[in-house]
């Protein structure tokens, strides 16, 4: 599947919507015709990132290209701590806990799917990649329990879903060994001070908002989970796609070949580009599952 559209036909604009915590700043990328939206939630550690980098802004440009309305979503950030400052030279900052970000999310969803003219409201998806996996996960658990419509489905790219970091399997332990050092920054230890940092109080990690890994995830809609495959993160969905399969939920899971986490992020690799193609042709596919 290759873009059909011109770039003067997608119209894009940047909005701040009404959120529980303050106003929330978003981007559309609206193609002249669209049956089908999906809400897309970039990642960073739920420290970083914004809604121009390539992982957002560069997806969301592809799908809109391919007649998907697509809304970014800048949700508020956690904190940049001392170790997090000396790893990465970014200044100390303040920053939101759990669940101010999961929150946003899901009132970004409910905008976009019932606000937003073009699309039906069970016609939009929600996803993310890395933390935006997460965040994405945590809101369609949070929808559910509500009661309110579910996104079509859920598009999860290397996602962490689990408070602790699942053990790596042998085939995977092999290719993140091999990684050079700079590679190899999710450890267990800095997996767990990542998602501390998140959601601050311990007690929370055991929140199914937070991570959804290991809660009860019947009734979730279609989910397509993209894994990069020389990843540490790996090990959390691969864990999730199974948990996902034994709650009856329909999955198609992809190991992305040649690819770091954060691939997404590199839109001039051919890997990142065979995501985009596979990604686009689950949200326009009309073999789904539809939710009852």
């Amino acid at each position: 599947m290759t873009p059909n559209l011109l770039a003067s036909e997608i119209t894009i604009e940047d909005l701040t919507i009404e959120g529980p915590h303050g106003a929330i700043p978003v981007r559309t990328y609206l193609p002249s015709t669209a049956t089908r939206g999906l809400v897309w939630v970039h990642g960073g550690a739920f420290a970083f990132g914004d809604i121009d980098q390539p992982e957002s802004d560069w997806v969301a440009r592809e799908m809109a290209a391919r007649g998907v309305a697509v809304v970014t979503v800048d949700y508020r950030l956690a904190a940049v701590p001392e170790w997090a400052s000396a790893a990465l030279g970014a200044p100390v900052r303040e920053g939101v806990l759990f669940p101010v970000a999961s929150e946003e999310v899901t009132a970004a969803f409910t905008w976009a799917s019932t606000l937003l003219p073009g699309v039906q409201p069970s016609d939009w998806s929600l996803g993310g990649a890395s933390a935006g996996a997460n965040l994405s996960a945590g809101a369609a658990m949070r929808l559910r329990d509500e009661g309110v419509t579910l996104p079509r489905t859920l598009l999860l790219a290397y996602g962490l879903f689990h408070a602790e970091l699942p053990p790596l399997q042998a085939e995977l332990a092999a290719k993140y060994a091999g990684l050079p050092l700079e590679y190899a920054v999710f450890t267990p230890e800095v997996v767990q001070l990542i998602n501390l940092n998140y959601v601050g109080d311990p007690a929370q990690l055991s929140n199914a908002y937070a991570f959804a890994g290991g809660h009860t995830l019947e009734g979730l809609p279609p989910t397509f989970l993209l894994n990069s495959e020389a990843d540490s993160i790996r090990a959390s969905g691969d864990k999730f796609g199974a948990e996902l399969v034994a709650a009856g939920v329909d999955v198609l899971m992809i190991c992305e070949k040649g690819t770091l986490h954060g691939h997404l992020d590199n839109p001039d690799s051919p890997a990142a580009v065979r995501s985009i193609r596979r990604m686009a042709t689950w949200l326009t596919s009309d073999l789904i599952t539809e939710q009852g």
